[in-house]
């Protein structure tokens, strides 16, 4: 059996090259279960090799009719895809499909396009550098501190925290009679908009569910700009660090 967990702390990017990949998935989807695959292997080479590549799984709802309810999914994590859709203008929504960040698309099942793009993505500096810290954690909430510098113009801030081996039964739907792992499930998500000043600083409360496991979980961090959608900045840290 392969050995999926991952080891070591999520790296900082600082001002080097960095890649958010987020992907839009759902177990009603047939075809998700070797796209999650990857992303778990890229989540867990990443912690391996130091490199800052920071992995999230939006768990999108328009497959919960056929079937199944996705328990991770949520209508906002649509509207995020569909806000890709619209920048990218294919004008549809499919899964599993793979962001890197903000800036490249393509099926979350192929290898070689996910390490192609986050390899391109490495190479390139950050235009924001962005430092997290969890302050509060508990109750049901979890206060992350931030400081981006050199934010852009209209640029957003977007915090999550994500999930690592959750394990579930999926009675029905094309997923019937499975039992599926998945790591790097987002459990939590919000945005702020930034001011372009030299540094932008300040804090953000997210509500978690009451079954979120801190010794599993990490907070994401990453500065997106709101019209071309470019990740500029990104950072990690765990839940329970």
């Amino acid at each position: 059996m392969t050995d999926l967990s991952p080891t070591g702390s999520p790296p900082q990017a600082g001002d080097g090259g960095f890649a958010v990949v987020e992907m839009f998935t759902s177990q009603g989807c047939e075809s998700c279960p070797p796209a999650e695959e990857v992303l778990t292997e890229i989540e867990r080479d990443a912690r391996k090799r130091g490199e800052p590549v920071f992995a999230l799984g939006f768990h999108v709802d328009y497959w919960d009719h056929l079937g199944w309810p996705d328990p991770y999914a949520a209508a906002a994590y649509t509207a995020r895809q569909e806000a890709y859709a619209r920048a990218f203008g294919t004008g549809h929504l499919y899964t599993p499909q793979m962001v890197v960040n903000g800036t490249a698309e393509f099926v979350g099942s192929d290898r070689r396009r996910a390490a192609d793009a986050i390899s391109s993505a490495l190479s390139a500096p950050a235009v924001t550098p962005l430092a997290l810290s969890v302050g509060d954690a508990g109750g049901g909430h979890v206060t992350v501190n931030y400081r981006a510098q050199h934010p852009p113009a209209r640029g957003m801030l977007h915090v999550a925290v994500v999930e690592r081996g959750l394990e579930n039964d999926v009675p029905r739907g094309e997923n019937a009679g499975r039992r599926l792992r998945q790591d790097n499930v987002v459990r939590a998500f919000t945005s702020v908009g930034l001011d372009a000043i030299d540094a932008d600083e300040g804090r953000v409360d997210l509500t978690v569910p009451p079954d979120l496991d801190p010794r599993q979980a990490s907070v994401v961090g990453y500065v997106q700009e709101e019209g071309e959608r470019a990740v500029v900045g990104a950072a990690a840290v765990d839940l329970s660090g």
